[in-house]
């Protein structure tokens, strides 16, 4: 019987493996989520560089929320990440949630990344 991890590691595989045949030459918005906070990266797999990165324990975000669990603190995460992708210059990304469910905090941060510019 599979532990707990070994199935999510196993979803997050299954994840990867979909994003590289479909990723072209577009970067990756991975999502971590803690139970105390949620974080996001754009990632350039290609060169093995992160592009951009946004979390809950930024400051410019930590004085706004109060908690980095719930989805308001990750549609701000959402928004900045997508206003420091656009910085880099990054517009069309592909959404690695990772062996997360699209549901809550995922989407939630997805949703308004999308309204904030970024196209996936």
């Amino acid at each position: 019987m599979a532990s707990k991890k070994e199935g999510f590691e196993r979803r997050k595989a299954r994840v990867r493996r979909k994003l590289r045949t479909r990723a072209g030459e577009r970067p990756r918005l991975s999502v971590f989520r803690s139970s105390k906070h949620i974080y996001a990266q754009v990632i350039d797999d290609r060169k093995g560089r992160t592009l951009a990165a946004a979390s809950t324990l930024d400051k410019e975000l930590r004085a706004k929320l109060k908690t980095g669990a719930d989805k308001a603190a990750a549609s701000e995460v959402g928004k900045l990440i997508a206003a420091r992708a656009k910085e880099a210059g990054v517009d069309k990304v592909v959404f690695d949630r990772g062996g997360y469910l699209y549901m809550g905090r995922v989407e939630a941060l997805a949703e308004a990344a999308r309204e904030a510019g970024l196209e996936f």
